[in-house]
């Protein structure tokens, strides 16, 4: 570490997928609140500009890896791990497939499961003995798209329904520890769908900004912890998935995500 970087005693976040979607909003409101920021990410000029578009961007530390690979997560946690002022982390990184599963090649589709799920599981167990020792925080960017299946993006589906189900069961067994924030947002206009191919459609009009997004989950964490469901027009669509049965809202996901 040189000399600059020890001379910095601020708090220490890592932030993951750091280049997009949620992740700059995350960097700019983290940094608002005072964080030295380890912002992680695949794509160098994205992460630039994410960099760049803070504050103070040379007080921060980037780090790049495809966390989807085991040996590229694995050094990246080693790397992480030298920084011992680590106080938050924000498991951020993801991305999703949209298409029929027979249709589309199995190697991305596996890449989903890995990176929204795997990854975020294996970091935050490797970070978990620092997080505590300085009483620190988590937050894991789940999806709404977790609370039910979803025809025609299903590898999606069942990673942000694994990581939902993981992070709210080690939220309480880190109770008084470690404040843990799970964060179930719907439809937002980050580029998820470009990037994932998903059609447009009437689920359009339940899109939230993501700095409303990223806002309120550090209000929840503020408060202790727990699941977010952020703004109203999400909690509407999060209401609308409790009570349509099943049946029900499968066969119309599927007509939606069918176009």
């Amino acid at each position: 570490m040189a000399k600059s970087e020890k001379a910095d005693t601020r708090p220490v976040v890592l932030l993951t997928g750091a280049s997009g979607g949620f992740g700059c909003e995350f960097a700019r409101q983290l940094e608002e609140r005072g964080y030295r920021l380890i912002l992680h990410g695949r794509d160098r000029p994205r992460m630039l500009m994410t960099l760049h578009n803070l504050r103070t961007p040379d007080s921060h530390i980037c780090m790049y890896a495809d966390i989807s690979v085991d040996a590229e997560r694995e050094a990246f946690i080693d790397k992480v791990k030298e920084y011992p002022g680590l106080y938050g982390l924000v498991n951020n990184a993801g991305f999703g497939i949209w298409g029929a599963f027979e249709q589309r090649e199995i190697k991305p589709q596996m890449g989903v499961l890995l990176t929204d799920l795997v990854a975020p599981v294996d970091i935050a167990h490797a970070l978990l003995p620092t997080l505590r020792r300085n009483m620190g925080f988590m937050i894991n960017v789940s999806s709404l798209a977790g609370e039910s299946p979803l025809p025609y993006m299903s590898t999606y589906a069942a990673a942000k329904s694994g990581l939902t189900y993981w992070s709210e069961a080690i939220r309480l067994e880190l109770e008084s520890e470690v404040r843990v924030v799970t964060l179930a947002p719907g439809p937002s206009p980050t580029g998820f769908r470009d990037v994932s191919g998903m059609p447009e459609g009437p689920g359009s009009g339940f899109r939230t900004r993501a700095r409303l997004i990223v806002a309120e989950s550090l209000k929840q964490l503020d408060r202790g912890g727990g699941f977010c469901v952020p703004g109203n027009r999400h909690k509407l669509l999060y209401l609308l998935q409790r009570i349509t049965p099943r049946r029900l809202a499968l066969r119309l996901m599927a007509k939606y995500l069918r176009h």
